[in-house]
């Protein structure tokens, strides 16, 4: 494996501020912050879809024509090497807002629903309208894409946002907020539709509590369980998206090279830093030794470090690292064996580890069971598809998942049998690029979807409408009751049932 090393930065420490030129939002700041986005809303909700559409197309078209600044800031905050930042990042973003602006108006265009043989004389629709004003929290792994994703899907329901990046990656979510006024300052309105905040976890608390009509929260369980908890004090809807321990199931008649490539891409870009990352194999035995040796043939080749030309770059920070360190010690010192990597290194002055190939695991271990966010790829032989099956689903995450083989039938069998809310079938991670494709998590990986028709309309709250058609003078349940309706009702139970 090639590595570039430079000299290591003064050491990143979580009880060191870590962006000591960014402000931190005082909590008077965040109320006033969700008090201007209140008054913008009132603005915004009123424009048709097609004009929040055209004010949004600005915004990706800046977005787009920025790239090669906003790389450079992903980069600085993340320690990515630039064509992840810029392929899973900005592109995946373009995207995405070029979906919801060619399907969002039909997506949330009102429904019309069949009343049924006994309501006929009446008719009903669902209408999907905006909550009002959007708290966003969002991490440092992808800290472009997971905070624009609902951002800008609350922003195409006609929401507006308050938006608070994550401690360690603010610049990016600076740079956000920036799209967005130069794109307000250019058709002099809608000054107020995106504010962000920034600070630590109090900062998003106090978010959480100021009154925002709904939060949307990307991050780890245990923060997680913490916006649940100070949102249900006021019965905020949420949408969560959290960690995970993604499977990867190889059946023993799959393509061994694809799937090797494609465990390989899975667990080791953004250096494993990422909920949706290959973090365990599971590998009919038929297929696993030549499925291990072309996967450690292939990390052998990696290029980590920090520029053009590598393919993985550092971990983001030291904490994460410290962590990935403690889950390899503990499968260590529990038998398991490294096959390739292991080893600690800085890049681009952050303290960082090797994509590391891990044998001999068994769910005794911590690299097995808990989220380890990092490029490390355990890889375990099972007897049959049912063994794997059952240790993918021994989890309390589920969020993405994988199967790869030929036979169609084993395939969908994998992918039903598979406690996950995203699979994909001989790809990995993909369906996030999916923009149709909701995502979202079962179990301890989340509540509610972002993406696809899904992810809209979770930014919008439903309304039922049902409207008289006739217009009769008197309807057979209202009073006085007519002497008749008993023995009618039952008659009709009897036809009915």
């Amino acid at each position: 494996m090639s590595v570039a090393v430079t000299k290591s930065s003064e050491t990143t420490n979580q009880a060191v501020k870590l962006h000591p030129d960014v402000i931190d939002t005082t909590e008077e700041e965040v109320l006033k912050a969700v008090e201007r986005a209140r008054e913008e809303f009132s603005i915004w909700s009123a424009l048709s879809f097609k004009e929040r559409a055209k004010h949004l197309a600005k915004v990706r078209k800046l977005l787009a024509e920025s790239a090669d600044e906003i790389v450079d800031v992903i980069v600085s905050d993340t320690g990515k090497v630039p064509t992840e930042a810029l392929v899973n990042e900005v592109v995946v973003t373009v995207e995405l807002m070029r979906w919801y602006g060619a399907n969002g108006e039909k997506a949330l265009a009102p429904t019309k629903v069949n009343p049924g043989i006994l309501m006929a004389h009446k008719s009903g629709e669902i209408r999907y309208e905006p909550y009002g004003v959007v708290g966003i929290i969002s991490p440092w792994n992808y800290p472009l894409t997971l905070s624009m994703g609902p951002i800008v899907a609350a922003l195409f329901a006609g929401n507006t946002v308050v938006v608070k990046p994550s401690e360690v990656t603010p610049h990016v979510g600076i740079a956000v907020g920036e799209l967005f006024k130069k794109v307000a300052n250019e058709v002099g309105a809608y000054h107020n539709l995106v504010q962000v905040i920034t600070g630590p976890g109090k900062v998003g608390d106090t978010l959480v509590r100021s009154g925002v009509d709904k939060v949307a929260f990307t991050g780890s369980v245990k923060t997680g369980q913490a916006v649940m908890k100070a949102a249900a004090e006021t019965l905020t809807p949420v949408v969560l998206e959290l960690g995970g321990k993604d499977p990867m199931i190889v059946l023993a008649d799959a393509d061994i090279d694809r799937a090797a490539r494609g465990a390989v891409w899975g667990a080791f870009t953004n250096s494993g830093q990422t909920c949706m990352a290959v973090e365990r194999v599971y590998v009919e035995k038929e297929a696993y030794q030549p499925f291990l040796d072309k996967v450690v043939e292939i990390t052998s080749k990696l290029k980590q470090g920090s520029g053009d030309g590598f393919d993985l770059g550092a971990m983001t920070w030291k904490r994460q690292k410290d962590i990935v360190r403690a889950h390899l010690d503990d499968a260590i010192s529990k038998g398991a064996v490294v096959a390739a990597g292991g080893n600690d290194l800085i890049v681009g002055g952050r303290e960082s580890i090797e994509p590391t190939v891990l044998v001999n695991v068994n769910h005794s271990m911590a690299i097995m069971t808990e989220e380890t966010f990092g490029p490390i790829l355990p890889i375990m032989e099972v007897a049959n598809e049912k063994e794997a099956l059952e240790l993918a689903n021994d989890s309390i995450y589920g969020l993405n998942s994988s199967v790869w083989g030929k036979d169609p039938q084993a395939l969908d069998r994998v992918a039903s049998g598979l406690q996950a809310g995203n699979v994909c079938i001989n790809d990995t991670m993909v369906s996030y690029a999916l923009s149709a494709l909701p995502f979202g998590g079962v179990k301890y990986s989340g509540i509610g979807r972002t993406h696809g028709v899904e992810g809209l309309r979770s930014m919008t709250q439903t309304k039922s409408i049902a409207r008289d058609r006739f217009g009769l003078k008197t309807e057979m349940q209202w009073m006085p009751l007519p002497s008749w309706l008993g023995k009618g009702a039952k008659l009709l139970l009897k036809l009915r049932k």
